[in-house]
């Protein structure tokens, strides 16, 4: 293995802008690949092990219970970083002027650096995309007078962003305040052998879906189809609808989505299957690109009664989950004996 770059010393290349899925993993895969380290955003989502599903009832949004498809926030950044072997810095500030002039003097040597920050204070948001989520994570690559270079990997192209608008971001109140945060690789290695590195994840993953506790992975799903069996219709169907569109809605619309994780994590199989020369993983790709589709016919079914477009049927949609739970159980099962 050769000996790791030295990011101070090292030539500065121009940075290249590659769209993504997820914010995370791809502000990931984008800074490693600029520092010579390629990486797809599959690549970098699989080997942090980052697929998941959790149904938390006592962590509530809104009055409902948090559900969750990948791993926590910085979660990516953390696990692919202990992955690789990288030496990743973190930085928080205790005021916004501290915040902007490390970021400005990064900037200066020629370093690309990851954020984590507020959606709602992002003006190149289209307004009916901005909430309040204090962890969205981007890069900043230069800086043009008062404006910075942004490569945010869920746009298809570079954007713009006024030093106002990105500190109000940085230093957003709330859950998971970023507390002006940034982050930067220091040594990334300049080559590694994935192969071994893909199929540990694996394990892991697999391992992770499939934990005996009745919260999370596989059997989590099957939790929440018992939930929304117990739905009721009639008077009270009104609450039930609130919960189905909540349940959508952190499927569909809160980052990449149950779905959208599951196509990525069938990405990264399909790549470790190429790595390794193991054909079963591009078996367990297409299966778990399958199981992406159902994730995906759930969500309409139940988006259609939320809308009042076909008749609330809440033991219908627990089936279609429990279906779920069942097919990720036997996917997750054949990768742990797989790896």
């Amino acid at each position: 293995m050769n000996a790791a770059p030295d990011l101070n010393t090292s030539p500065r290349n121009e940075f290249q802008h590659r769209h993504a899925a997820h914010c995370e993993s791809g502000v990931m895969a984008n800074l490693l690949s600029h520092h010579g380290l390629a990486l797809s955003e599959a690549m970098a989502f699989g080997l942090a092990s980052a697929l998941a599903f959790a149904y938390i009832p006592f962590v509530k949004l809104g009055g409902l219970p948090l559900i969750a498809y990948r791993m926590p926030p910085k979660a990516i950044i953390k696990g692919l970083s202990k992955r690789l072997g990288l030496r990743m810095r973190f930085e928080t500030f205790r005021s916004p002027a501290a915040g902007q002039a490390r970021l400005d003097a990064l900037l200066a040597q020629g370093r690309p650096v990851g954020l984590q920050t507020s959606v709602f204070w992002l003006p190149y948001f289209p307004e009916d995309m901005r909430f309040h989520f204090n962890a969205h994570n981007l890069l900043v690559y230069g800086k043009d007078g008062g404006a910075y270079r942004i490569s945010d990997p869920v746009f298809e192209t570079p954007v713009s962003c006024a030093a106002a608008d990105l500190q109000k971001a940085r230093f957003a109140k709330g859950a998971l305040a970023p507390k002006g945060l940034l982050y930067f690789p220091e040594r990334p290695p300049a080559t590694v052998d994935l192969a071994p590195l893909a199929l540990n994840a694996i394990r892991r993953n697999a391992k992770a879906m499939l934990a005996p506790f009745p919260l999370v992975g596989c059997k989590g799903i099957a939790y929440m189809a018992k939930r929304i069996a117990q739905l009721k219709a009639g008077e009270h169907e009104a609450e039930s609808l609130r919960f189905i569109g909540h349940v959508v809605r952190m499927q569909e619309e809160i980052g990449t989505g149950g779905a959208g994780f599951r196509f990525l994590y069938a990405s990264f199989l399909q790549e470790a299957a190429e790595l390794t020369g193991r054909a079963e993983l591009s078996v367990a790709s297409r299966e778990l690109t399958a199981i992406g589709d159902h994730w995906r016919e759930f969500a309409l079914a139940a988006a259609l009664m939320v809308r009042g477009r076909k008749p609330f049927a809440p033991a219908a949609l627990a089936e279609s989950l429990k279906g779920i739970a069942e097919a990720e159980r036997g996917l997750f099962g054949g990768l742990a004996k797989l790896a």
